[in-house]
């Protein structure tokens, strides 16, 4: 008698047979990243928080830009200069401070270009940055060529052209600030306020505070704090924002523009 051997049929998949009722790898990994998830990688728990856990999450989010200086409390105010906006800004103030803004905003990679009645009050620090080849040029007023600002190559305009400046050539827009710089209130000072989106107001007298304080629509007490600022203390605004900022100078900068002063 012949023994007969009974085979049992091989079952679907062993042995790297493929199973026709279950997808190929490729086919599987098509259908992960048709999902929204990339190679398989290293099994790790998933990163989770309760809802009772959210509230101990803090994230340090903030604007980006030029650092101008510390608030009440110490920390950085940062303004956020380079924008896909218009943006106008009014300083009354001290040229001191508007250089350093412009100084750090060269810093953060910007290009500025100074229209001024003075340029010999710009030229040691466009000499100190290398002869203008390494983002500040000056200008005389009026002179100001159109600057081509865009994403990549932001810029700021800083407008110290007196008590009265001109209506600008150049105008902000995309990616092109214009930070205009009045020595102190004057008659034009009212309607360059009301367009700006921010002002800042450096120390002025009793008479000029009402005046500022009337047009910006600030509390008395704002008010009454603005013949007594410190040098190198801003009140910054924007709408209904207000902000206390000391402007504190890097060592490079004390060496270049000196310690913080109101008086030019």
């Amino acid at each position: 008698m012949t023994a007969m051997t009974t085979h049992s049929p091989t079952p679907p998949g062993a042995y790297g047979s493929p199973d026709p009722a279950q997808p190929s790898v490729p086919e599987r990994l098509r259908g992960r990243l048709r999902t929204g998830f990339g190679l398989i990688g290293p099994r790790h728990g998933r990163h989770v928080l309760s809802a009772d856990q959210l509230d101990s999450l803090a994230l340090p989010i903030g604007d980006d830009g030029v650092v101008v200086g510390v608030d009440a409390e110490g920390q950085p105010a940062v303004l956020g200069l380079n924008r896909p906006t218009p943006y106008d800004v009014v300083l009354i103030g001290s040229l001191w401070t508007a250089q350093v803004l412009a100084l750090r905003a060269a810093a953060t990679g910007a290009r500025v270009a100074v229209e001024t009645g003075r340029p010999q009050s710009w030229m040691q620090m466009v000499h100190a940055m290398g002869g203008g080849q390494n983002g500040m040029a000056v200008y005389d007023v009026g002179r100001v060529p159109p600057q081509g600002a865009s994403a990549g190559n932001p810029v700021l305009v800083v407008r110290d052209c007196g008590m009265r400046p001109p209506r600008g050539r150049v105008v902000s827009g995309p990616w092109q600030a214009v930070l205009t710089l009045l020595p102190y209130l004057s008659p034009v000072a009212p309607r360059l306020m009301r367009q700006a989106r921010l002002v800042g107001v450096q120390r002025v007298s009793p008479d000029e505070a009402a005046e500022i304080g009337r047009t910006l629509a600030l509390p008395r007490a704002d008010m009454d704090s603005l013949p007594t600022l410190a040098d190198g203390v801003t009140l910054w605004c924007a709408d209904r924002d207000r902000q206390y900022v000391m402007t504190q100078p890097t060592d490079a900068e004390t060496g270049l523009l000196g310690t913080p002063r109101r008086m030019d």
